[in-house]
């Protein structure tokens, strides 16, 4: 029995029957015909069979913390390339933010798909308990987790490099842009990699000089306003992503200032506006979408192991960058 035979039997298309099946849109009388055949030939959809007989749906869940940016689009364009090559599909979870439908979303895929690959801004205790209850594997991107397998950045090193290249371009007053305590990677390892090119330089550390807000330009924006405002401003600012280094730009093009000559700017993670700025954002490269590539092929190798779960499986793969050299610096 297939759903061509179904169409016959039911008096309806085909793709009347394809979309019945994967919940499109079904006129009321033609879906109580379809569902009137499939309760009477006990008809079960092909997937459905095959994960009835190998506990496998070929499903991969992806969450994600705002679908609309640049890294999450280039993350997913990573997983879905190398999930399709392999035979799996996608369902994707889009949190907007939330720790809550990030939440939710651990709970609802459990049942549903084979893996999860989980990137998230912020890995609370709540998070780790659901990571604990799975009894898939779990890929996380972007944090590293203590207990499981992620595909992480050099953060700390990438910001290092960043101040050192700011420190032999001549700059000794160098402004930071950061996020909260409450993100590892962008909030803690990129703050130190800036505090630590510092010392190792013998510079003094301004207090005033460190700026943390969120992740919008809007931020950036107010705490460039709050740095040129000091008695002494920097000569150079280093903002912990790209997005936050153009709200930094904005402001000080709008003040008069010229970018490198009075101030000069860095970012990271070579968004592709970077590049088109006037001047063009000198950033570093972050490789998104072999990180999706990756924690995807990574993924699919524990489920083919047979692994209940990737609990217990720690193991950071850590990707590299490359400085993009440019015209605001």
């Amino acid at each position: 029995m297939n759903i061509i035979e179904i169409a016959k039997l039911a008096g309806v298309s085909k793709s009347t029957v394809s979309r019945y099946l994967n919940s499109g849109y079904v006129s009321e009388e033609a879906a109580e015909k379809i569902k009137e055949v499939i309760e009477q030939t006990g008809f079960v959809p092909k997937r459905q069979a095959q994960a009835m007989r190998s506990q496998r749906t070929n499903l991969i869940g992806v969450i994600v913390p705002k679908i609309s940016t640049e890294t999450a689009a280039r993350v997913i364009e990573g997983v879905t390339s190398e999930l399709s090559r392999m035979g799996y599909e996608v369902l994707i979870g889009n949190t907007n933010l939330s720790i809550e439908k990030e939440k939710n979303y651990l709970k609802v895929f459990k049942n549903q798909v084979d893996g999860i690959i989980f990137m998230a801004t912020e890995i609370t205790s709540e998070h780790r308990k659901l990571f604990d209850q799975l009894r898939i594997p779990l890929v996380v991107i972007a944090q590293k987790v203590k207990d499981y397998p992620c595909i992480i950045h050099d953060d700390y090193h990438a910001s290092k490099d960043a101040i050192h290249y700011l420190i032999d371009k001549g700059h000794r007053s160098i402004g930071f842009i950061g996020v909260g305590e409450y993100d590892v990677a962008v909030g803690i390892d990129r703050k130190k990699g800036y505090l630590d090119a510092l010392k190792s330089q013998n510079l003094h550390i301004n207090e005033d000089y460190i700026q943390i807000g969120d992740f919008s330009p809007e931020s950036a924006f107010q705490l460039t306003e709050k740095l040129m405002s000091l008695p002494k401003p920097p000569t150079a600012i280093f903002a912990v992503t790209d997005h936050l280094a153009i709200g930094c730009m904005e402001y000080l093009k709008e003040h008069g200032y010229q970018i490198p000559q009075d101030v000069a700017v860095m970012g990271l993670g070579d968004s592709k506006i970077s590049a088109y700025m006037t001047p063009s954002l000198t950033t570093i490269h972050y490789h998104f979408q072999t990180m999706g590539a990756q924690s995807a092929s990574l993924l699919i190798e524990l489920i083919k192991s047979g692994k209940e779960s990737s609990k217990k499986i720690e193991s950071d793969f850590v990707l590299n960058y490359r400085l993009m050299e440019r015209d605001s610096v």
